[in-house]
């Protein structure tokens, strides 16, 4: 299989699963774990704000053992770098997560990342000594500020929030992706399993999503169909497609034909 000799390394680890996955807006903590449990995702997504950390029969840590999935804590919520720099600080403090997903929004009717203090939370997170990986807006010269700031990955959005609309602006991602060292996840805006299959193909390293999951009619098949959806998007692109053309090419060879007498 070719996810077994493609590891997916992210901040010096290695997963198998190049999709992630959020833990909100689930109906309960039951369809959570067999979502997720379906999804094949290694790496989980949690908002350190909305996060029970009790520990008990009902919580989401009993639901999906830190033992057995990556937690990723992230600063869902936050409008400043210094409130998502705090936030993030107080996920270590807790669980001793260190490999986090930094989110500085700046407008709450869009809720599109404010760049200026995404950046400069980046900065101040790194020098923390934290793994950091940024959701950010699609935009490439950010994408190589980001990664000179040290970040471990690169989330670009493909569109807003929750919108599922997939991928608005797939040159953007592809100009990323090219000139990045770290790690491209598209993150945001995916609605259904072919958004997924196309972020891979254009050489994003995983994909990470929430809403299309969580809000399908049947979470856990849906989930399935992203694991499979991000698997052959991934293999498409090691496989290398073939190249585009605005001119017919016959798939039947058109020299050494039998001719036919009359």
């Amino acid at each position: 299989m070719v996810e077994l000799s493609d590891p997916f390394i992210i901040a010096g680890r290695s997963f198998t699963s190049r999709l992630l996955v959020g833990t909100g807006k689930y109906a309960d903590l039951a369809q959570t774990k067999a979502a997720i449990a379906a999804s094949g995702a290694e790496i989980v997504t949690v908002s350190v704000r909305r996060m029970d950390l009790g520990g008990g029969a009902e919580s989401l840590q009993a639901a999906l053992p830190p033992e057995k999935y990556t937690y990723l804590p992230n600063s869902a919520g936050c409008y400043t770098a210094d409130d998502a720099v705090r936030t993030l600080r107080l996920a270590r403090e807790l669980g001793g997560w260190d490999l986090v997903k930094l989110e500085v929004i700046g407008d709450k009717q869009t809720l599109l990342p404010d760049e200026a203090e995404t950046l400069r939370a980046t900065e101040m997170l790194v020098k923390d000594g934290f793994k950091v990986m940024v959701y950010t807006t699609a935009n490439a010269q950010l994408a190589r500020q980001l990664e000179s700031a040290g970040a471990a990955a690169i989330m670009p959005l493909a569109s807003p929030i929750g919108s599922g609309l997939g991928i608005t602006d797939a040159d953007a991602i592809a100009t990323i992706v090219a000139h990045a060292k770290a790690p491209v996840l598209v993150d945001a805006g995916i609605g259904a399993p072919s958004d997924a299959t196309l972020a891979m193909e254009l050489g994003c390293d995983g994909v990470l999503l929430n809403t299309a999951i969580a809000k399908a009619s049947d979470p856990v098949a849906m989930a399935h169909a992203f694991k499979l959806a991000v698997q052959a998007g991934r293999t498409a692109f090691l496989a290398k497609p073939m190249a585009r053309s605005g001119l017919a090419d016959a798939s039947s060879p058109q020299s050494g034909l039998v001719t036919l007498s009359a």
